[in-house]
């Protein structure tokens, strides 16, 4: 082998640098590192993600590299398929793969390897490939079928089933996303297993509850109603059911409720005019406006019953679901055809506010995929109403570049201390951790800046890296 052959196996058979992400200058690169030496080993608390709870209750094996690391990944999904692989050949969604068709989706992610260049994806695949499976070799057409067989191997390993890398992973606390009509059997089954030393909690989800437009909205109206055993025949007895299905949820753990619509906008109706649209959608006869009025006068009634009943209030809004029609009547939603919009926070949520922004006990976290508004309209937010927090970047945002700008744009108005700590956001379990240390090497990059221009002692800014893993997400979440 010459050695420029050499030289090139030798780079792509090595682990991921130490310093991948630490700042360029080698004086404020070491105040850095010593700042994520300091945090890189804490227990990770993940507020806000989509693990089946399924997963935990039941501890069944992993099937193999493509199930585990691609089709529940829509960030490695989407991509691959601008790259013309097909969802189908990707389990995506409802789709389901052979054997074969497993292997064959592996080794066209190695065959693409090049599309996840500059790419968070990249940097979390390589620290799963790397820390968690002991992969060295740079995925490619030619390593593929050595590394899917590496990887399928080791996911039979009984200290690879769910529960024992939630401890190896170090994850303290762990948010599920959840129906509101779940039953929560697999939580309750976690809960009561004590060898789960992970804290798995339920998280409220009631969008397409609150979506009047919906085809379906009225079978799941009945639905709600028979998940609570409420008549939900009228408006009163709606709301009656959700604040049931919400008291359910606290009582088997959540600490949240999630919400997710094209708008935050809060207009209350007068009682007459909700009980009005509601019984008029109920019948399928609501016009669009109708629609569109009720359900933002019911994200206000969210904000009043967190008031009332302590879940943590969790906006993202400005998201074109599903915008590739055909894909989504193929494959159905969360595949990756979901697309940022504008958004605007400061008039829409003056109604809700006005009313709950210095309620006590009180807390809503607003979180964005629109980065326009860090600094005009969300950081002011977070820095004045004592319930807000500023969301830290994710999905989409959770780019290392989008996370330093985070930084800047929310520090100098709302501070460290009104942030929600890091969000995950995800169903790629293994991807966890990864994505937790790439907030932190990033956190601790921004915090070396300040300590390198004298705008924080060395002190100060080891005391706020830990808040932001530790603190920070146990306060905005009231974990």
């Amino acid at each position: 082998m010459t050695g420029d052959a050499q030289g090139a196996a030798e780079r792509s058979a090595q682990r991921p640098h130490p310093d991948r992400l630490l700042p360029a200058d080698p004086s404020i690169r070491a105040i850095a590192r010593r700042l994520y030496e300091g945090i890189r080993d804490l227990p990770i608390i993940s507020p806000h993600g989509h693990v089946p709870p399924q997963w935990i209750a039941e501890n069944t094996p992993f099937g193999d590299p493509t199930s585990l690391l691609i089709s529940p990944d829509h960030y490695v999904v989407r991509l691959l398929h601008a790259a013309g692989v097909p969802l189908s050949d990707l389990g995506a969604g409802s789709a389901e793969l052979t054997p074969d068709g497993a292997r064959a989706a592996w080794r066209a992610l190695c065959t693409h390897w090049s599309a996840f260049r500059g790419t968070p994806s990249r940097f979390w695949l390589e620290s799963e490939l790397s820390e968690i499976f002991g992969v060295t070799e740079r995925p490619s057409a030619a390593s593929a079928d050595a590394i899917y067989d590496r990887i399928a191997e080791t996911l039979q390993r009984p200290d690879f089933r769910p529960r024992e890398l939630l401890a190896r992973f170090g994850i303290e606390v762990l948010a599920t996303t959840d129906d509101p009509c779940d039953d929560l059997a697999a939580h309750a089954a976690i809960r009561d297993d004590a060898s789960v030393a992970t804290r798995v909690l339920p998280t409220f989800r009631p969008d397409r509850y609150l979506e009047p437009a919906r085809a379906d909205w009225p079978q799941l109206v009945e639905a709600l109603g028979g998940a609570a055993d409420t008549d939900t025949g009228d408006f009163k007895g709606f709301i009656a059911a959700l604040e049931a299905r919400r008291r359910y949820f606290v009582d088997h753990g959540a600490v949240s409720a999630d919400h997710s619509h094209p708008d935050i906008d809060t207009t209350p109706l007068d009682l007459a005019d909700a009980e009005r649209i509601f019984t008029a959608a109920r019948a399928g006869r609501a016009s669009a406006a109708e629609a569109t009025a009720l359900r933002r006068h019911l994200l206000l009634e969210m904000a009043r019953m967190s008031v009332e009943d302590g879940l943590v209030m969790t906006l993202h809004p400005g998201i074109y679901r599903n915008h590739h029609t055909p894909t989504f009547e193929r494959f159905g939603a969360d595949v990756g055809c979901d697309i940022p919009t504008t958004v605007e926070f400061t008039r829409a949520l003056q109604p809700l506010l006005a009313r709950y922004g210095t309620a006590d006990g009180f807390h809503l976290v607003l979180f964005t995929v629109d980065e326009t508004v860090y600094s005009r309209e969300i950081a002011p937010l977070a820095g004045f109403y004592p319930s807000v927090f500023a969301g830290v970047p994710w999905w989409f945002l959770d780019a290392p570049e989008a996370i330093r700008r985070f930084r800047g744009a929310v520090t100098e108005t709302a501070g460290f201390s009104r942030t929600s700590g890091f969000i995950d956001d995800t169903r790629a379990f293994c991807s966890i951790p990864a994505r937790h240390d790439m907030s932190r090497r990033l956190d601790s990059a921004y915090l070396a800046e300040l300590v390198a221009t004298h705008r924080l002692d060395e002190d100060e800014a080891a005391e706020t890296a830990h808040d932001l893993v530790t603190v920070n997400p146990r306060v905005a979440f009231k974990l």
